[in-house]
């Protein structure tokens, strides 16, 4: 009985990487986009704040805990101050690990299986966070609660959803990361940051990075930085993209022709493959309006 030939599964997951980058754009340029992309947003917000929570642990300048607010932006604390070269190591994971997380979640959720495991170990990851390292600010519990609706809802993705919207979603999860830290770095150029709603005198990653590897805040150096990140934003995504892509062009390609064996002889051959100026805080994560996670 002959049906509807299937996708094979590498054309699909192709597909599916592109679907979720232009849905992702075009959402961004809606009225109402901003909405629909909120929790999206607060997701890169975390990944931001949890990248530099590793690099203070993996430097030994101690964690002190991280923020996550209702605008979205977020600050992670230090527990001592660091040498230059740590500010430096601590200052750089923000933006750069934003994408690169992102790009990874692109490339390891090919297949349904994949996808659920990526998402089950994303929720556990966020659900740990949520419960030891993100921290009230003052009485509200804010931060907590929305990695812990995020964590429930990647498991709920991860178990419920059918296999090939599972891929789908889990590659918009991981566009969204993408575009997030390309978009954010833009506040980095600008004068003052925007923590919790309301300016904040303290200094940017860009700006920390720049004191820590310069010795200056002059704009030629934190602009320096934030061209660099902008780069390797762009590098990690293409290179995502790349990879994808090269894994379904053989699925792709034109069938060879046809051979036959010979009586008595054989067909075999060959086959085909952020630190700031106060010593135990990072950078800020701007806002949804502001752009920076």
């Amino acid at each position: 009985m002959s049906g509807r030939p299937r996708v094979p599964k590498d054309i699909f997951e192709l597909r599916t990487v592109a679907a979720a980058l232009l849905v992702s754009l075009l959402l961004w340029n809606l009225p109402f986009g901003g909405l629909v992309l909120y929790p999206f947003k607060l997701l890169a917000t975390w990944l931001h704040e949890m990248s530099h929570a590793l690099m203070m642990m993996l430097t030994g300048v101690g964690l002190g805990g991280v923020q996550i607010y209702r605008d979205t932006s977020g600050l992670a604390f230090t527990a001592s101050r660091g040498a230059p070269w740590q500010t430096a190591i601590v200052s750089t994971a923000g933006y750069m690990g934003t994408a690169l997380w992102g790009a990874v979640l692109l490339v390891v959720t090919r297949t349904p299986r994949a996808a659920r495991r990526a998402l089950l170990l994303l929720a556990v990851l966020m659900a740990w966070t949520a419960a030891m390292v993100v921290v009230d600010v003052g009485d509200d519990s804010f931060g907590m609660w929305a990695v812990i609706g995020m964590a429930i809802a990647m498991a709920v993705v991860a178990v419920v959803v059918p296999g090939r919207w599972r891929v789908a979603l889990a590659h918009f999860v991981a566009a969204q990361s993408c575009i997030n830290a390309l978009l954010d770095i833009r506040v980095l150029l600008r004068p003052s940051q925007v923590i919790n709603g309301a300016d904040a005198a303290m200094m940017s990653d860009a700006h920390a990075m720049a004191k820590a590897t310069f010795g200056t805040t002059q704009p030629w150096a934190v602009y320096t930085w934030a061209g660099l990140w902008l780069a390797w934003s762009l590098v990690v995504l293409f290179v995502a993209l790349r990879f994808s892509g090269s894994r379904a062009s053989p699925s792709a390609a034109p069938p060879g022709p046809a051979t036959a064996s010979l009586p008595g002889g054989s067909d075999r051959g060959g086959h085909r493959r952020s630190p700031v100026t106060a010593p135990d805080e990072t950078g800020p994560s701007e806002s949804a309006g502001t752009g920076e996670s």
